[in-house]
């Protein structure tokens, strides 16, 4: 790795060696090659709108009938110790942990009868819309951001179409920011954390471990490093335009270093720019319950916002672990309000600065939780249904699409798949859900098997 602030090489002009110039590629994309990469999307042909999608995925399977769909009327043993609360919109009750939402779901429409779950703990299923199963099985099925950068390519030269916010975390599978699969490393996922540190340890009993919640700025803290790189990298830059040291860089490289240098990247990021005021709305600092789970980072969702507004097509981000075999009460009484905070915030904001209609936010896991309560006061794995929370994108909200059973345990009627959110989510891109891209073998493959919307929303 090359190191700017520190003794001189041998190379170029300035005593920076062109091998070591090419190394900076893999500083934001966790080691891979970025001129490598881009050398890729120039031959995957890659494109130039403004549509944009969010996507919010709740690590370890989010408990449905304790958020937004709740059951007040069943036994003791299924209903769970929250109130439901009433929202602006008639009939539609969530959380008493959600009070700000409650205030404005008229902004949310709430899917409470998805169903098909693989059953994994992984991000996979909501990431491509395929179980990782069918995914392995047809040669790695790409993220939505990866079929996005395909078919669209960057909105800017500087800024990548695909932005993965998700840190490395002690269950690699909760971490996965959005892979490529057979589109290959021209479509991977531009993520700058991904590079920091090792994976955690999982803890011996992670559910009962205190909750720690640090107010200080985390994530301008880990950007500090960049910050003076940033400069490094500017006096750098000012350095190569007098001298020859790029006339034997092919375009590749250049635009490379165009990314990593870019002002524009580095100050989305950058949360400390914005108004305090915001910044508190959103939330600041990280809530880390658990070693091997992504924690409640409230600076992601303001980097989302401000990574769309700077020209990136689709974000993902990871919040929390909601695996909840114990204390699920007592661990999501803290969690539970801290993503009311960070997506109420965010769906506010976009709304104030008329992106509402281009950017679609989704937030959902990979399943949901059992219906009975375990004598650990927990609730454990249930793939039979789960909920699904979407905004934005011009789509028709304020409303409940669908219902469950009286204990939460199936649905009761319409029935909603992910391939239809995620054709949903195309749609709003502009793409067509029936569009076709070419695998590794030349294979015409179809973004989706079921190519329906949610009708509800288009």
């Amino acid at each position: 790795m090359l190191t700017l602030g520190g003794r001189a090489h041998g190379g170029f002009c300035d005593g920076i060696r062109r091998r070591d110039f090419l190394k900076l590629g893999g500083l934001a994309l966790g080691g891979l090659s970025l001129p490598q990469l881009l050398r890729e999307e120039a031959r995957a042909g890659v494109g130039s709108s403004n549509k944009a999608v969010i996507m919010v995925f709740l690590a370890g399977g989010p408990p449905h009938q304790d958020m937004f769909d709740l059951k007040p009327d069943a036994p003791s043993g299924i209903r769970g110790d929250f109130n439901p609360i009433v929202t602006d919109v008639p009939g539609l009750d969530i959380c008493e942990h959600m009070p700000r939402m409650a205030r404005m779901m008229n902004k949310f429409a709430v899917v409470r009868s998805l169903v098909g779950s693989g059953g994994a703990h992984s991000a996979g299923q909501c990431l491509t819309g395929y179980t990782d199963l069918v995914s392995k099985v047809q040669g790695g099925r790409p993220s939505l951001g990866a079929i996005v950068s395909k078919l669209e390519g960057p909105l800017r030269s500087d800024v990548p179409p695909f932005v993965g916010l998700s840190p490395r975390v002690g269950h690699p599978p909760w971490a996965n920011p959005g892979d490529p699969g057979y589109l290959g490393l021209a479509h991977a996922p531009f993520a700058p954390f991904r590079a920091e540190g090792g994976d955690k340890k999982k803890g011996d009993n992670p559910d009962s471990a205190g909750l720690k919640f640090d107010e200080s700025v985390i994530v301008p803290d880990r950007l500090a490093g960049r910050r003076a790189l940033l400069g490094q990298l500017d006096q750098f830059r000012r350095g190569l335009d007098l001298g020859p040291a790029l006339q034997g860089a092919d375009s590749f490289t250049k635009r490379a270093f165009d990314i990593l240098g870019s002002r524009r990247v580095f100050d989305a990021l950058d949360v400390s720019r914005e108004d305090p005021r915001l910044r508190a709305r959103y939330g600041i600092g990280d809530m880390n319950l658990e070693a091997d789970g992504p924690p409640c980072c409230m600076d992601h969702f303001l980097m989302a916002r401000r990574l769309v507004e700077a020209g990136v097509r689709v974000v993902t981000l990871a919040f929390g672990r909601w695996d909840t075999h114990s204390n699920n009460f007592s661990t999501n009484a803290k969690r539970i309000p801290k993503l009311d905070m960070g997506l109420s915030a965010l769906v506010e904001d976009l709304h104030v600065r008329g992106m509402d209609k281009d950017v679609s936010v989704v937030v959902w896991g990979e399943f949901g939780r059992t219906p009975r309560i375990n004598p650990q006061a927990g609730r454990d794995h249930w793939p039979s249904v789960n909920f699904v929370v979407l905004a934005g994108g011009g789509m028709r909200t304020g409303q409940v699409i669908g219902s469950t059973d009286d204990h939460a345990a199936h649905a009761k009627d319409r029935p909603i798949t992910y391939p239809n959110v995620f054709a949903t989510l195309y749609r709003n891109l502009g793409i067509e859900p029936s569009t076709t891209v070419a695998d590794r073998g030349g294979r015409p493959m179809s973004l989706l098997d079921d190519h329906e919307p949610i009708r509800e929303l288009v």
